[in-house]
């Protein structure tokens, strides 16, 4: 029975598994060969290596002729990925080309390896993560406009408020979406530059022609040349671990209203059902949020992968010891976590099951009260605010010691009849009509999302 190695049991819930094929050991191992190809060629280009070595080095470039355990055991004795995976290069390559051997990581250093080789990786990453977001602002576009008039209730410190809409609060979470791809679009030029400084970060080993052989490999790898090497300057790496935190929490946002709205005791939105999705071992009626538990679960781990990155942050002079090491699987894990995270929000927001009614039943839970600043504002225009107020705090705590329905005590209250017809406290107490700008918050968000996308 084949088996893929390492902790799988709960991959395929908390990780897209695009994702985890860009960071798995397949994907770091050729993103860093990825470079080494590219050092030759951008040096054969200024005539520092023959022309000749270079076919010879990018055959062997290919993660699938090394043995990924034995790497990983002599990782353990020299410290990082790149010194044993450059000898082993070097030794296939000697093994068909012993003069193109002598070619291979010219004037490079371990570190430039692993950087351009994690950027790569990092690339991918936000690609995929881009498109997802995208996927994901098109679908809660969709669903806010469908939405944008179905009243619910407000929830202010988990308590009823005033009405919302279900459409104001799905335009919400389609806000932060729109925000992050946002935030991904500046830090991109940003982050997406070589690592190369050699041993010390001057180049010195390249003589001349570092600058052009720098200029070259950015070219080839399709990266900027950043204004000088960055190894222990690891700004922009923190940055975008920073916006995956920040999409991280965005995504628990719309997993814990998700999860709210879908208790007993509320019953307004649940996530799409499928067979065997969300059951219990014990209680056969059970429908448990098994996708907002991951982008809660995602939300609640990311910040603290997220401290190590910024702990990580003060290395010393120009190659940090330990604090580097801190970093290696820290980024990878959040863009996982952030990854699988997308991939069940997509599922939850393509699929909401909506109960318009149970949200119309739910509004009318506390008869009324929810409507009471709505009486209380009109009023106020014509008896002053103070007495308005006072009085209408009044008539909500006859209602609910009477256990009467709001409009009730008010069409009973000789100062509230003299003032408002029957006609406007129906008017007044009816939840449609006390919307206020739920609908152009809607529309704002979906003309933001929908200029982004454009």
């Amino acid at each position: 029975m084949n088996q893929r190695p390492g902790n799988q049991l709960f991959d395929a819930y908390f990780t897209a598994r695009d994702m985890r094929d860009v960071f798995s050991d397949q994907g770091r191992v050729q993103a860093m060969l990825d470079f080494e190809a590219a050092l030759a060629r951008a040096e054969a280009r200024v005539g520092l290596i023959p022309q000749s070595a270079v076919a010879p080095i990018e055959t062997a470039c290919q993660a699938g002729h090394f043995d990924f355990a034995a790497l990983g055991e002599a990782i353990a004795i020299a410290g990082n990925s790149a010194i044993p995976l450059v000898k082993a290069l070097g030794k296939q390559i000697a093994a068909k080309d012993a003069e193109a051997e002598r070619y291979v990581h010219l004037g490079a250093t371990s570190q430039d390896v692993m950087d351009s080789g994690l950027v790569l990786q990092l690339r991918q990453a936000l690609e995929l993560i881009d498109s997802d977001l995208a996927q994901l602002g098109q679908t809660l576009a969709a669903q806010a406009r469908r939405h944008a008039a179905t009243p619910l209730a407000g929830r202010t410190w988990l308590q009823h408020a005033t009405p919302v809409t279900l459409g104001m609060k799905i335009a919400g979470w389609l806000g932060a979406v729109t925000r992050s791809r946002q935030r991904l679009q500046e830090l991109k030029p940003r982050l997406l530059v070589l690592q190369f400084g050699g041993a010390s970060g001057t180049l010195a080993a390249l003589g001349d022609k570092a600058m052009p052989i720098a200029e070259a490999l950015a070219e080839e790898l399709q990266l900027t040349l950043p204004d000088q090497p960055w190894h222990t300057q690891r700004d922009r790496l923190v940055e975008f671990g920073s916006v995956l935190g920040l999409i991280a929490g965005s995504l628990g946002k719309l997993g814990r209203d998700i999860s709210l709205l879908m208790q007993t005791e509320a019953g307004e939105v649940f996530e799409p059902s499928a067979p065997g999705k969300g059951g219990s071992s014990t209680m056969p009626h059970k429908r448990n949020p098994v996708g907002a538990a991951v982008l809660i679960g995602a939300a609640t781990r990311v910040p603290g992968l997220l401290s190590t990155l910024f702990s990580a942050m003060p290395q010393e002079h120009e190659r940090s010891l330990g604090l580097w090491h801190a970093e290696w699987e820290t980024l990878p894990e959040i863009c996982c976590l952030v990854s699988g995270s997308l991939k069940q929000a997509l599922l939850v927001a393509a699929g909401l099951e909506v109960d318009a009614e149970r949200m119309a039943r739910n509004l009318d839970l506390t008869q009324g009260l929810v409507l009471a600043e709505a009486v209380s504002i009109v009023l106020a225009q014509r008896v002053g605010r103070d007495t308005a107020h006072h009085l209408l705090e009044q008539c909500c705590k006859r209602a609910v010691a009477e256990q009467r329905h709001l409009r009730a005590v008010l069409g009973d209250e000789p100062q509230v009849t003299a003032e408002l017809s029957a006609a406007e406290l129906d008017h007044l107490l009816d939840p449609a009509h006390y919307l206020g700008q739920a609908r152009t918050w809607v529309e704002r968000a979906v003309a933001e999302h929908s200029a982004l996308t454009a």
